[in-house]
């Protein structure tokens, strides 16, 4: 699951560097579409990482608990997990479905995908909108949740940062004060 974690950040940061990358772009058609099409690569691979994540957790149940967490901070984490794991589900989707709209389709290694949607401007502006405000939810989110694991190692000090960390070292011993 830290594998998966880190390659979804990975993918999830590659895809909006692209596509803010895009937007600066001036000249160069060439480049905008490749730029817009790395984009999409990359949002694709969030989504079969999310399906990879499913099947990883539901075959191997949650990661054991790290430190100690008052009730209402683990709902809050609970519901944070969620929201992230629908963002990282519905954004690649509306993408996919705004370029379907857009009578663009979407090709991932060569193979174009079936559309979700057909072409449909009206329906590519609200998908459209739809998908920039879902990046900002996942972007909060985000800022939300690494804000929390900083919280946890700097302030309360457990193993929660260190336990997600690729490199697992030994957990250090907690001191209670």
């Amino acid at each position: 699951m830290v594998l998966f974690h880190w390659l979804t950040v990975l993918c999830v940061c590659v895809a909006a560097i692209l596509i803010l990358l895009r937007d600066e772009v001036v000249s160069g058609r060439d480049l905008k579409l490749w730029l817009l099409e790395g984009h999409r690569h990359f949002g694709l691979f969030v989504l079969a990482l999310f399906f990879i994540r499913v099947v990883v957790r539901i075959r191997t149940g949650k990661l054991a608990a790290v430190g100690r967490m008052s009730k209402p901070i683990r709902i809050v984490a609970a519901l944070t997990h969620i929201a992230l794991y629908g963002l990282l589900l519905a954004l690649p989707l509306l993408g996919w479905a705004l370029s379907n709209a857009q009578d663009r389709p979407v090709h991932l290694f060569g193979l174009t995908l079936p559309a979700l949607v057909g072409a449909d401007e009206d329906l590519a502006d609200s998908l459209q909108a739809w998908h920039i405000d879902a990046a900002w939810a996942l972007l909060a989110l985000v800022l939300l949740h690494t804000g929390a694991a900083l919280w946890h190692h700097f302030i309360v000090r457990d193993d929660v940062l260190r336990a997600m960390w690729p490199s697992r070292r030994a957990p250090r011993p907690t001191t209670h004060d």
